[in-house]
């Protein structure tokens, strides 16, 4: 079964660039037809989609984050990542990764989330 583990800074600064990774085990990122995504919840709102990578490397990004948002992959690692660039405090959150065959839906496997605080 797919397991997704996050990784990154926990506390970032206003205007600095998360970075997260993602690591898969159970199956292989390149795997036909399954596609990685970026979702976040930011306190005491609702699970946010950011971002999708499929297995062919092509990516689909939420329009509001279009320009601050990139995903890439690093396929003998198993893994990909999440760039934001210029972040805020409104960018603080649980980021999570997620992984499922076809476009991100609530019955993809989660990661356990890791928590992003922006703050100077």
């Amino acid at each position: 079964q797919v397991q997704l583990v996050e990784s990154g800074p926990g506390l970032v600064k206003p205007s600095q660039t998360i970075s997260l990774t993602c690591t898969v085990s159970g199956g292989a990122i390149t795997a036909n037809n399954y596609h990685w995504s970026w979702l976040r919840r930011p306190p005491g709102q609702e699970l946010e989609w950011i971002g999708t990578i499929r297995s062919t490397g092509s990516t689909y990004i939420k329009i509001s984050l279009n320009s601050r948002a990139s995903i890439s992959r690093d396929a003998s690692k198993n893994q990909f990542t999440l760039r934001l660039t210029s972040v805020t405090p409104e960018d603080t959150a649980v980021y999570f990764c997620a992984g499922g065959i076809g476009p991100w839906t609530n019955q993809h496997r989660l990661g356990h989330g890791t928590q992003v605080t922006v703050s100077s």
